[in-house]
């Protein structure tokens, strides 16, 4: 199954009532993803750690930091700094000036409408 795949399947399973989504099941999904990374797409961790970000707070810091900086740069790259800013600084990502409520709907809006790239052939 593709990244992208599996991705739309963790959208589909928990939606965003963030309230509803259990912790550490994500912190476990991420935690096995960082041990046997599948190459390919990294759209699958990414949705994990936004949905980590959007429940989590600062002591999730660290595995965030982990899933960005320990994988490879594409995945890095996909991990947006300011989940992590924004829980180092309280709710706000200082660099990009937005409260963590505004990067939580930005998160929702780029995701609730997510397909595969395989759903289109």
């Amino acid at each position: 199954m593709t990244n992208e795949k599996r991705a739309l399947e963790i959208i589909n399973k928990y939606r965003f009532d963030f309230n509803k989504i259990p912790k550490a099941e994500i912190r476990s999904l991420i935690e096995n993803e960082i041990s046997d990374y599948q190459s390919g797409s990294s759209e699958y961790i990414r949705v994990l750690c936004g949905y980590l970000f959007c429940i989590g707070d600062k002591s999730d810091i660290p595995l965030l930091e982990k899933a960005k900086y320990e994988i490879n740069m594409d995945v890095g790259c996909m991990i947006d700094e300011e989940w992590i800013e924004s829980l180092k600084n309280d709710g706000k990502a200082a660099e990009y000036i937005q409260t963590r409520s505004e990067i939580i709907d930005n998160f929702i809006e780029y995701y609730k409408d997510f397909s595969s790239s395989d759903d289109e052939y």
